[in-house]
């Protein structure tokens, strides 16, 4: 016996009976309901970008907490300034006393000291003058940051024009982005999406920077790790490690805009170390430890070499933390490097990278 299988009906134009009671109208609100519910479903990742990622709410707070919040007055701020205050009427008390004994054995040589004492104290004033020049620019990148990122959440475009504009004046002395400044100059009057436009101004303005940024840490990991393997002393390790990673944090500032001063290195460096230890990077514990060193490196090399491999991605990390809380706008157009993309050099074919803490 033959079996007619069961075919479904041609797609195509149908006549209907209005008075038919199998026939059913849609409302006006379901079919807006089902018509949105088709575009999410055709496209599910197109309000992922919305939303800025855990890491970013991470850089934003400790931002605001660290380079961005007014200081009060405290009883540590009372000690040290009182502390300062001592010293510096210890010192005029000194540079005093010798200049009254110049001019006690003869006139001209105490003319010349005071000379110099005024000479010392432009610089000291001018020096006061760029550290706090140094501060108010970091804290200009750290609030050019936050700005961008809610501006991209949001989709405002008048904001990302201005700030776009803050973004590109913050580069006016950097030769090498004079072509990526005309070409967001000349997309002004032809983007009218905010969020496209900061992406375009990623993708051209930030990421030769990135680029140069990732080399830095890669140079700074590679020193680290071989004067670590060579250094007859754990004492100059650590000095050289401390060294390196103060040389990369104060470099990777300085090309994004940053340029911190003393003043302004330490706050920058009190981020950076919040933002390592909320985002557990220098929690290195032993699963990784056994994994980098002990499978990946030590059952094959000296020990020596696998605390240099060690200390270089600890190097890594630093310099990944730094390159996030100095950058003035969020990664948004590409996803933020981690460790094994900025150094993979570190890692041997057996050591498989934890995609969780970006190692």
């Amino acid at each position: 016996m033959n079996h007619t299988p069961n075919r479904q009906p041609p797609l195509g134009p149908r006549a209907f009976r209005l008075d038919d009671p199998k026939v059913s109208f849609a409302t006006p609100e379901k079919l807006a309901e089902s018509t949105a519910q088709v575009q999410i479903a055709a496209q599910p990742d197109a309000f992922a970008n919305d939303a800025p990622p855990s890491d970013e709410q991470t850089i934003e707070q400790v931002q605001s907490q660290n380079l961005l919040s007014r200081r009060g007055w405290s009883l540590s701020t009372l000690f040290w300034s009182a502390l300062g205050g001592l010293f510096s009427l210890g010192i005029g008390l000194w540079v005093t006393n010798i200049i009254d004994g110049l001019f006690a054995k003869a006139s001209g040589l105490g003319w010349v000291a005071i000379a110099l004492a005024a000479l010392a104290l432009i610089a000291a004033l001018a020096m006061f003058l760029r550290e706090i020049f140094a501060i108010r620019r970091q804290k200009r990148v750290a609030l050019l940051h936050i700005a961008l990122a809610k501006a991209r959440a949001e989709d405002d475009t008048k904001a990302a024009h201005t700030l776009l504009a803050e973004l590109t004046a913050l580069y006016t002395h950097r030769p090498e982005t004079a072509a990526a400044r005309a070409h967001l100059a000349s997309l002004k009057g032809e983007i009218i999406d905010g969020r496209d436009l900061i992406d375009i101004a990623e993708r051209t303005l930030l990421y030769p920077l990135d680029a140069l940024v990732q080399k830095e840490i890669a140079e700074a990991a590679k020193r680290v790790s071989l004067v670590t393997a060579i250094a007859p002393r754990a004492l100059l390790d650590v000095i050289f490690v401390a060294a390196q990673a103060i040389r990369l944090i104060r470099r990777i500032a300085e090309i994004y805009g940053g340029k911190p001063g003393l003043l302004g290195f330490f706050r920058l460096a009190k981020t950076v170390g919040a933002h390592l230890a909320i985002t557990g990077g220098m929690a290195v514990g032993d699963s990784l430890l056994q994994q980098v060193v002990g499978h990946g490196i030590a059952s094959r090399i000296s020990a020596k070499l696998g605390e240099g491999v060690l200390n270089g991605l600890l190097t890594t990390r630093v310099g990944v933390s730094a390159m996030s809380v100095c950058r003035p706008m969020p990664f948004a157009a590409a996803p933020a490097p981690g460790i094994k993309d900025v150094a993979p050099f570190l890692f041997s074919n057996s050591v498989k990278p934890d995609q969780k803490n970006g190692f």
